[in-house]
């Protein structure tokens, strides 16, 4: 250990008189020879000591901005570094004019380096036997950002920043040297560059800074949490009136405009444009596409960010949404809900909507993330699979109040999957037009049986539901039919929006234009994907308009405007849906408490919340205003090829009555 000792008192021994001998040597070259011409032969040496390659920028980071389809700023995804870049015009004239005065006076009319400031820390390093002053001008700050970092304070860090300084200003001009600087500087608060800072601490734009408010930036990159004006105003205000005294030295204000300034206050106004978001449920699950949208290294590059990006969300239908549920789930004790929509054509997701009564907030997305019981809404997917595999939408079933199954595939821990129709369904004898209306679970029990649970998984994946085939979500097999699984607002809306454009599946979108870091626009792919036969997908919607106009949805019902939906609710009223259309937009809306399976009962003077009580209502009143100036549209009318099919009695030779 004490060798140890000896030897670093060594090396800083030699290091200091390495540093004398430098000091004089220099000293001794300026007599000699004078200033210029050791200016010329430093930088050829200097040059020696690094390359181009070296001149390989370090991952600095932008700020990325979400805008909704119209243009409104929806939020921030704020990179590694806040940073915002902007071209020098666009900055106002009094910041660079104070940071040339503050950091180098001189900036103008030396080159990369200042040798007389050189000298100057060359000599205060001698004196005190180790770095303690640096000298550098603002092209060696810059490239000491861009290309080394915060490498450890050492002399030959100190050579290698001044060559590439060298260097870098051989291919630069100051504008743009000093641009890139104020780009690129680190103001305190996570604010980098001057945009960032600007709307940081004024809540501005930097082109609108004026000049007691570019003096404060001006004098922070020096030591950002010693003269932070949030937390420390006083050490900030003598900062600043320290940078306009090096402006008025400088020639860049008068005596007049120094007295006027040094008598104003900061002038703060702190910002929170880089935290603040609107619509958080939607930024952050559009924040997240991007990253998938971005490929393999995606998360990296929106964490490096520059990304500007016009999103599908549509601020109107948005408030109507919002509107729809909060006028309905006024009590604070209500359930939550979340409403989704979706253009079918495009599959643009244009509303996304989570609520809690009392404007309260969550973290969770509800639309996004909760894979919630859907009871009865799920029941279309089967009708698309039976419709797929050649069975009519005549073929007649009866549909008891109890029924027990006991095909292999549907049987559960007694035995066989017992079967009763739900409080929005009725028993008797239908063909599948009148138990899809009707919503009967005997009869989509035996349905599910009959094709196959694993093809009406297959169905859900093509349809929209991204849940893997296995996975922990397809795991109760026939009772999928009858939505004892979980599935996501979003999931289900993009089901509803492929029975809405005539059978052809498109992944839910956020992204209306995404343009680069550079500016080059980012190709977005949303080619659909035939699912259904167009006749198969007419009935299918066939089959869901009579749910609205004599089922069980007709609260849903828009007036002479065609409608196709279906109600949804989980065992012991735990859920509540209702997902409908019309050609131009799907939306569904689920309601339930998020904490857990909680009954809905006695909400709003509900007794008992099914679909086709408060879900249909929300959905009515949303898609009233939503649609309500589109053109009224129909669906396509199903070729029924006139066929009937009629169930005989060894239809039913699987089945047993509860009671054996």
């Amino acid at each position: 250990m004490l060798f140890a000792r000896h030897g670093r008192l060594r090396r800083r021994n030699r290091k200091r008189r390495s540093l004398l001998l430098l000091a004089a040597l220099l000293v001794a070259a300026i007599i000699a020879l004078g200033l210029a011409t050791v200016a010329f032969t430093g930088q050829q040496i200097l040059l020696s000591q690094c390359n181009t390659a070296d001149l390989r920028p370090l991952a600095l980071g932008a700020n990325s901005f979400l805008y909704t389809d119209d243009g409104q700023l929806l939020g921030v995804i704020p990179s590694a570094t806040n940073r915002q870049p902007l071209p020098l015009s666009q900055i106002a004239p009094a910041l660079p004019q104070a940071t040339v005065a503050i950091e180098d006076a001189r900036f103008w009319q030396h080159g990369a380096l200042d040798y007389r400031g050189i000298l100057r820390a060359l000599y205060q390093d001698a004196v005190h036997g180790q770095v303690v002053q640096g000298g550098s001008t603002i092209t060696q700050e810059l490239v000491k950002n861009l290309f080394i970092g915060n490498a450890q304070r050492t002399v030959e860090r100190k050579v290698k920043e001044a060559c590439l300084a060298t260097m870098f200003f051989q291919q630069h001009t100051r504008k743009e040297i000093l641009a890139d600087y104020l780009n690129q500087v680190f103001y305190g608060r996570h604010a980098y560059g001057a945009q960032a800072a600007s709307r940081t601490y004024f809540s501005k734009p930097a082109s609108k800074l004026t000049l007691v408010q570019a003096a404060l930036l001006a004098g922070l990159p020096q030591a950002p949490t010693r003269f932070d004006p949030l937390s420390s105003p006083h050490a900030a205000l003598v900062r600043r009136n320290e940078v306009l005294h090096a402006m008025y030295r400088n020639g860049y204000i008068t005596k007049s405009k120094l007295r006027q300034a040094v008598g104003k206050g900061l002038e703060l106004r702190p910002g929170h444009l880089y935290t603040q978001q609107h619509q958080p449920s939607f930024f952050g699950w559009a924040t997240q596409q991007l990253a998938q949208r971005l490929g393999r290294h995606g998360q990296q590059q929106v964490e490096l960010g520059g990304y500007h990006v016009q999103t599908t969300l549509d601020q109107r239908l948005q408030g109507l949404a919002t509107h729809a549920v909060s006028s309905i789930l006024q009590n604070p004790a209500d359930p939550a809900a979340a409403i989704v929509s979706i253009d079918p054509q495009t599959g643009a997701v244009k509303a996304m909507v989570n609520y809690l009564p009392s404007h309260r907030t969550m973290q969770f997305n509800l639309a996004t993330q909760a894979h919630r019981s859907t009871g009865s809404a799920f029941k279309p997917i089967t009708l698309a699979t039976a419709l797929s595999a050649g069975d009519s939408i005549y073929s007649t079933f009866y549909g008891p109040p109890q029924l027990s199954i006991t095909t292999p595939e549907c049987r559960q821990g007694n035995g066989y999957w017992e079967v009763h129709n739900a409080a929005d369904g009725e028993g008797g004898t239908f063909n599948l037009l009148g138990a899809t209306a009707q919503s009967v679970n005997t009869i989509y029990a035996q349905l599910i049986a009959r094709i196959g649970v694993r093809n009406v998984q297959y169905m859900a994946r093509n349809l929209g539901i991204t849940e893997t085939i296995g996975g922990p979500y397809f795991r109760q097999a026939c009772a999928i039919t009858l939505g004892s699984v979980g599935f996501t607002p979003l999931e289900l809306t993009d089901v509803y929006a492929t029975f809405a454009s005539g059978g052809i599946h498109h992944a839910p979108l956020a992204f209306e234009s995404i343009r680069g870091p550079k500016g080059n626009q980012i190709p977005i792919k949303s080619e659909g994907r035939r699912v259904l036969s167009t006749n198969v997908d007419a009935q299918v919607t066939g089959a869901l308009q009579g749910v609205v106009t004599s089922g069980t949805g007709t609260a849903a019902a828009l007036g002479s405007r065609p409608v196709a939906g279906k109600t949804g609710t989980a065992e012991n009223f735990q859920d509540a849906w209702f997902c409908g259309y019309v050609p131009q937009l799907a939306t569904c809306v689920w309601v339930g408490y998020p904490k857990g399976e909680i009954p809905l009962l006695n909400v709003e003077n509900v007794g008992e919340v099914f679909g086709g009580t408060l879900p249909a209502e929300i959905w009515h009143n949303y898609m009233s205003g939503a649609v309500g100036n589109l053109p009224v549209k129909s669906f396509p009318a199903p070729d029924y090829n006139g066929g009937t099919y009629i169930t005989g009695d060894g239809t039913y030779s699987t089945y047993v009555s509860p009671t054996g």
